[in-house]
């Protein structure tokens, strides 16, 4: 039980940070979900984590998230919900739609599409959250986006999300640009977001937030934080 100790450990210190940060900006911590971002580490860990009751597990990988899942429902363990939180290419959406209940990637009308054909097809409904590029203009030309869709272009992506069958859509989701500090990013994300809900009430949820910058994040108003290495160290540091 020596692996599910540290991960108690590491999860009420995480529990801590996220209660801290919440009292700071005079909010709720029931407001704010922790996905435990489980990418390399084994289904085991995945199953340690749903006994200490973490009860959202997020995944960047395909092929990974399938096998995980797959291997954690045959444990007996049926109650998470599971996020997509890396990019999703159009080829693989269908797969990603079998298992996840959260896409946190949305950021082109063709992986709409598909992932709209994906779930329809299973007979499930996904939630979906738009990702947002958050990187500033570099005047020498050169980028330190992570991904995701321009803010000019949220409100019509949404807009496909909300009338795609099999989705719902959730809100929006960003990572903080490299290179740059996070809470400017952060309250960028917010406004979108903030102009997103006025055209669609129901998209109330921001992802934002990671291992080193959750407390930014929560500050800046996110709804949910993945955190990976905070939660199950790092993987290279381990023998």
């Amino acid at each position: 039980m020596e692996r599910r100790e540290e991960l108690a450990a590491n999860l009420a210190a995480v529990r801590e940070r996220i209660a801290a940060a919440c009292a700071a900006a005079g909010r709720d911590p029931a407001d704010v979900t922790l996905i435990a971002v489980t990418k390399t580490w084994p289904a085991s860990d995945v199953e340690h984590l749903a006994a200490l009751g973490v009860r959202d597990v997020g995944e960047n990988r395909d092929a990974e998230a399938a096998e995980k899942a797959a291997t954690v429902s045959d444990a007996g363990v049926s109650d998470l919900t599971w996020h997509f939180v890396g990019q999703v290419q159009t080829n693989k959406a269908r797969s990603v739609a079998r298992y996840a209940d959260v896409v946190h990637s949305v950021d082109r009308p063709r992986l709409v599409r598909a992932l709209s054909a994906g779930a329809t097809e299973g007979g499930r409904e996904l939630d979906a959250l738009i990702q947002v590029d958050l990187a500033p203009p570099a005047r020498d030309g050169s980028s330190s986006s992570r991904g995701g869709a321009a803010p000019a272009d949220v409100r019509s992506l949404a807009d496909a999300v909300a009338a795609a069958p099999g989705l719902r859509l959730r809100g929006v989701m960003a990572v903080a640009p490299l290179g740059a500090p996070p809470g400017p990013a952060f309250e960028r994300l917010a406004a979108v977001a903030a102009d997103l809900r006025a055209a669609h009430p129901e998209a109330r949820w921001i992802s934002a937030g990671m291992s080193g910058d959750l407390e930014v994040a929560v500050g800046a108003g996110a709804t949910h934080v993945r955190v990976g290495s905070g939660l199950l160290g790092n993987r290279a540091l381990r023998p």
